[in-house]
Parts: structure tokens; C-alpha cells; sequence
């Protein structure tokens, strides 16, 4: 989803999206070796220029077919599976809720939300989160005095952003990426619910909050102090999930087997 809407961004051909496909694009020289070449590669050219503009078109069109069918795969596995629950218990088919109408109520009520933030900007701010100079026509002579995506890749950017070791920064962006895929295995306790865990329920509100403050600062200059408040928090970020999450599950699993062997 964020490539197809990456890729869609730089459709427009403006200021930001032909200088934000210039940083993304160059992220590829990283790749050992071979780096240089994969970026000419998907340039189509020494440099951006309309055969770029041509392979992003056409992989926008293609990406949203790959995500519905992940999305049916998904559904169909859920209704093969079946979903879990807060509570952490395995259920018989007697005592689970009907989709209809309790569900479908539900869903209906969090999409007309959905919508109703979604079309406030649409019609009322369509100024709001975009960026000016994306109106001014590409120009490749000409660098913008200071680079900012759209407002969902912000987080990803403040941590890109404050790394100044351009490899180790985008190592950084992309396991704050995929480490949601991780997230099974990080935490093995049989509540995975927040309810009846208030540390880490705590916890988990901090780095929700440290995610926005990351969206923040990747809308700033690059100078200090944003650049050192970008590093902390993109390693807190990232130690929530392979630090406080095993520790948090290790420290539960320790507990119930105390109070296990006390019965």
C-alpha cells in the first residue's frame, strides 16, 4: 500500500513528487554492488525522466490488483481459521456472536467514521495535508529548500531523515516497516489484548504517541534539535517491539507459571 500510494505521489510530476522520487529511488544504491545499475534500471535512464514516469503509471495501475488479492486471501483465511479474541480462550461455534446483524452494524458504523474524516478533506481542506510546491511543474535544475512527503509517510521520513548514515538510516525505516510481520512471534502470551495489562497498555500509548511525534519531526528542517529527537525516537520505536514486547511476555509467562505452581 505505501509503494502503490509512493508511486502514485509521483504521478502528479510536480516539485515534491519528482524530488521525492529522487530520494526513494536513490535509497537503491545501497544494495552492494549492483546498486548503482538496479536505480538506472528503474529509471529507465541516467536519470528520472518520462520512461520513469511511465514504469510508475503503470505499476500504480497494477499494485491495487495485488493488494485485492492478498485482501480476498486474507478474508479467506480468516473464515477458514476463524479470528481470535480479547480474552485469549479458544471458543466452540455455540458461544461465538453471528456476523449478522451485530458485526455488520459495527463495521458499518466505523467505515460511515471512516468516511466522514476522509471527505472533510476531500471537499472542505483538499489544501490541508498536501505540500504547495507540488504545483510548481518538475524541475530538475531546482531543489527544493526542504523535501517533505505526504503526511503518511512522515513518520517513515523523520526516521530516514535523522540517520545520517544514509545505510543504516534506511535499514532503520524499512525494519520499522516489516517488524509488524514479526509481531506473532515477538509476543507469544495467550492474551494478546491490552485490557488486563496496564503497563503495557502504557506502554503501547507512548509509542503512539512517539509515532505521531516521529510524523512531526519528519516534517521539520533537518537541523538540530530535530535530528537527535528523530534518532531517539526511531530506536524507541524500534526497541518497543524486539525489547519491551519479549521482556513484557517474559515477564507474564514468568507470572502465570508462579501462580500456577502456588495452586
Amino acid at each position: 500500500m505505501m509503494g502503490t500510494a509512493f508511486l502514485g505521489y509521483v504521478l502528479p510530476w510536480g516539485q515534491m513528487s519528482y524530488w521525492a522520487a529522487t530520494v526513494i529511488t536513490n535509497m537503491l544504491t545501497v544494495i552492494p554492488f549492483v546498486g548503482k545499475e538496479i536505480v538506472y534500471w528503474v529509471w529507465g535512464g541516467y536519470a528520472i525522466n518520462n520512461a520513469t514516469l511511465a514504469r510508475f503509471f503503470s505499476l500504480h495501475y497494477l499494485l491495487p490488483f495485488v493488494i485485492a488479492i492478498i485482501a480476498i486471501y486474507h478474508l479467506f483465511q480468516l473464515h477458514k481459521m476463524g479470528s481470535g479474541n480479547e480474552l485469549g480462550v479458544k471458543t466452540n461455534y455455540l458461544n461465538k456472536i453471528s456476523f449478522l446483524p451485530y458485526f455488520l452494524i459495527k463495521d458499518i458504523f466505523g467505515i460511515c467514521v471512516l468516511f466522514i474524516g476522509y471527505f472533510t478533506f476531500l471537499f472542505f481542506l483538499p489544501e490541508a495535508l498536501g505540500h504547495s510546491d507540488n504545483y510548481i511543474m518538475a524541475n530538475p535544475l531546482v531543489t527544493p529548500s526542504h523535501i517533505v512527503p505526504e503526511w503518511y509517510f512522515l513518520p517513515f521520513y523523520g526516521i530516514l531523515r535523522s540517520i545520517l548514515d544514509k545505510t543504516y538510516g534506511i535499514i532503520i525505516m524499512f525494519v520499522s516497516m516489516i517488524v509488524l510481520f514479526f509481531l506473532p512471534m515477538l509476543d507469544k502470551t495467550n492474551i494478546r489484548s491490552k485490557t488486563f495489562k496496564v503497563f503495557h497498555r502504557f506502554l503501547f500509548w507512548i509509542f503512539v504517541m512517539n509515532f505521531i511525534f516521529l510524523g512531526y519531526l519528519g516534517s521539520q528542517a533537518p537541523i538540530s534539535p530535530y535530528i537527535e529527537l528523530g534518532v531517539i525516537s526511531a530506536h524507541f520505536h524500534l526497541l518497543y517491539f524486539f525489547l519491551f514486547i519479549p521482556v513484557i511476555t517474559l515477564f507474564d509467562y514468568s507470572l502465570n507459571t508462579f501462580f500456577l505452581e502456588k495452586k
